[in-house]
């Protein structure tokens, strides 16, 4: 927990062992000058390892405790926790809030990063058609905290996982902006600006088809030879649709819906058939994706 100290802000790691998080926190609490209180929590982090046995006890006991906010960030460190807190410690002594910084959209959050909430794991592991990916970090060397990617969240376990590059493809999808990434291609590096999606859905003879448009926009950081904007738009789409169909076959293979694009087809099934969503039409979802994209500055660059 951050620790005011005179002209600055140190890091306070605090340990405590227990059955529950209620126990832990209470022996801890009674060890401590200060009662410690649940409700200003801003993030939990949990161990990969824990994460892949389940994290469901824990977060119906957040839930059904009421002491922690639902709106409490959850991440996974994939590194333990103990040399995590001490590296990030001796690294940043002069800012104990670095944590809460990185993730953070007007501080340090990258639209690679995924954003996840207590409420939001608990409503995939009570949703036929909606699952979620958590971010996974660990301490940096150049930095104080590296981004790795996410973890996909099945049924309140981890089950698989995504790169940062993958990560800003679920995000787009989802409608949240991947404003200010860098892509670095073969002829050209651009910056996204902004970006807008567009879905739409049908269902064939027990076949869910889903049809999406991203719409880009960007603008030219750096070419290499002279590169034709048709060009730099095939680049682009290439990349992210290798990415879309990464996620694709990951999403099929654990049986984790990360995109929820069994909510689509709600009003197409029946109660039964949604519970059997992610064994029966997963699988065998059709989906298509059209990047568009759109160069803000085309400066020196040919038409075609």
């Amino acid at each position: 927990m951050p620790e005011p100290t005179e002209g600055t802000t140190d890091l306070r790691v605090i340990e405590g062992k227990g059955t529950t998080i209620n126990d832990i926190v209470d022996k801890i609490s009674t060890n401590m000058e200060s009662q410690i209180d649940l409700l200003h929590l801003k993030l939990i982090l949990f161990e990969d390892e824990f994460a892949k046995e389940g994290l469901g006890d824990v977060i119906e006991s957040f839930m059904r405790a009421h002491d922690i906010s639902a709106k409490v960030m959850v991440a996974i460190c994939d590194e333990p926790l103990e040399s995590f807190f001490k590296n990030i410690n001796t690294f940043h002594k002069n800012n104990g809030t670095v944590l809460l910084s990185f993730f953070e959209k007007n501080a340090g959050w990258n639209p690679q990063v995924a954003e996840s909430s207590v409420w939001e794991v608990f409503r995939s592991m009570n949703s036929y058609t909606h699952d979620v990916s958590i971010p996974i970090i660990r301490s940096g060397t150049g930095t104080v905290i590296e981004s790795r990617g996410s973890a996909i969240i099945g049924s309140g376990r981890m089950v698989g996982n995504l790169t940062p590059g993958e990560t800003l493809i679920v995000n787009a999808f989802k409608g949240s902006s991947a404003q200010g990434k860098i892509e670095v291609m073969k002829n050209a590096t651009v910056e996204i600006i902004s970006s807008a999606t567009v879905h739409r859905h049908t269902m064939k003879n027990g076949i869910p088809y889903l049809k999406s448009k991203i719409r880009l926009k960007v603008t030219l950081l750096e070419t290499k030879g002279s590169p034709s904007q048709e060009n730099i738009r095939h680049e682009v789409s290439k990349l992210l649709q290798s990415r879309y169909d990464s996620i694709i076959g990951k999403m099929k293979a654990t049986r984790a819906d990360i995109l929820a694009t069994g909510q689509y087809f709600r009003s197409n099934l029946t109660r039964d058939q949604l519970e059997h969503w992610r064994e029966d039409y997963l699988p065998r979802l059709n989906c298509e994706v059209e990047f568009v994209t759109v160069i803000q500055n085309t400066g020196l660059l040919r038409d075609s």
